[in-house]
């Protein structure tokens, strides 16, 4: 589990391509994250997608991320900076939201542009996921937990207003992110929850 905190901005500086499924398998260089440490099979995000550590070298570490994997997520096959997050610890701060790392889909950014002192984020997500997501819900776009501000239906899914504030600005890769660029989204587990217990049509 995760909370959605980025602890900093890593490098993918190295992608090797494995041929048994169309995978990869990916040298991050995390020595610019604050107090990062891992030891091989951690769990650590990527963008919001949970791997496992299968090498580490000091603050250098490997993941081999599968063809499935790629198929499901965007910013995982190529050089580029990553928000990095290590799982969470029995007696963490939980100051985002649960996040598990399972990206559910890939959404589009529609706009990114500074508003006074923030930045307005809004993202389509795709119709499978339009029903989880709610005014002053929670989502996690690229590994960050952030807090909607609007939801505007389509027939093709859902517009979600973001406000991003100079802190997370700074300190995460949505500073990079503009129309047009592809995000992984993972929505809130209660949602999930919520709409496997409603009564179903019969």
């Amino acid at each position: 589990m995760f909370t959605g905190l980025i602890q900093g901005i890593g490098r993918i500086e190295h992608v090797e391509r494995m041929a048994a499924d169309g995978g990869v398998r990916l040298t991050v260089d995390a020595r610019d994250v604050p107090g990062f440490t891992a030891e091989v099979g951690d769990s650590i995000a990527l963008n919001g997608a949970c791997m496992t550590a299968t090498q580490v070298d000091g603050k250098r570490f490997t993941v081999d991320v599968s063809g499935e994997s790629l198929s499901k997520t965007s910013g995982l096959d190529a050089q580029g900076e990553v928000n990095l997050e290590t799982s969470l610890r029995v007696g963490d701060k939980l100051g985002g939201h649960l996040v598990s790392g399972h990206v559910d889909g890939i959404g589009e950014v529609r706009r990114f542009a500074q508003v006074n002192e923030s930045w307005e984020l809004i993202v389509h997500a795709p119709r499978e996921l339009a029903r989880y997501l709610a005014y002053k819900g929670s989502v996690a776009v690229n590994g960050v937990s952030l807090t909607v501000n609007r939801v505007t239906d389509d027939a093709s899914g859902c517009d979600v207003s973001i406000n991003i504030i100079p802190h997370t600005y700074s300190v995460t890769t949505l500073r990079n992110l503009r129309p047009g660029s592809r995000v992984n989204l993972e929505i809130d587990l209660i949602a999930r929850y919520v709409e496997r217990m409603l009564p179903r049509p019969a």
